[in-house]
């Protein structure tokens, strides 16, 4: 049970407190428009050293990734660079608050891509399609979230994790879509 929000001095790394809301949270919509940008760039890495073989790019965009989804996982996400371009995007959009503790899970799953990702490029000095497809399945992840708001690392945490999420994206944790066939209904 979180504090009440007179004592709410001590502020989650993950997520913020929200009036009304007893778990820390996170702007999914500040999510996905980061997720964009950082796909975004990622891509344009990634077919780089796809076409003409020179991998810098990717290192680069590796090693930002890899900045990135640390700082969020350890520092927060008020000092990440997307993040921060993200919520300045959306700004004008109602928030919709989710969960923070998936989202950590699924930074922790993009922080792992990301460190074995550079280490296939560097000290490893494995063929360069390793890293690519390492990159390509990250790259997914990254447009799964940001097109079509799936977060495969928050699917995981509900599906396995020891507690489950309360507020989640599109509000899936409690919907349960009509069988083949049915309408959808409002209520």
């Amino acid at each position: 049970m979180a504090p009440p929000a007179a004592d709410r001095t001590d502020r989650p790394v993950i997520g913020e407190w929200v009036d009304g809301i007893d778990i820390p949270v996170i702007n999914e919509r500040a999510v996905r428009a980061s997720a964009g940008i950082l796909f975004l760039l990622g891509f344009a890495a990634w077919l780089s050293g796809v076409i003409t073989g020179d991998l810098q790019w990717m290192r680069a965009f590796g090693i930002l990734f890899a900045a990135e989804m640390f700082l969020r996982l350890f520092v927060g996400t008020r000092f990440t660079p997307t993040h921060l371009l993200g919520t300045l995007i959306t700004r004008p959009q109602r928030p919709e608050w989710v969960d923070a503790a998936p989202k950590q899970f699924a930074w922790g799953l993009g922080f792992v891509m990301a460190l074995l990702g550079c280490l296939s490029l560097g000290w490893l000095g494995l063929p360069a399609v390793i890293a690519q497809t390492i990159c390509a399945g990250c790259l997914l992840l990254l447009f799964a979230e940001s097109a079509f708001g799936i977060c495969v690392g928050c699917e995981l945490a509900r599906r396995f994790g020891r507690h489950k999420p309360q507020l989640c994206a599109g509000d899936t944790c409690t919907y349960t879509p009509p069988a083949r066939g049915e309408r959808h209904s409002i209520e």
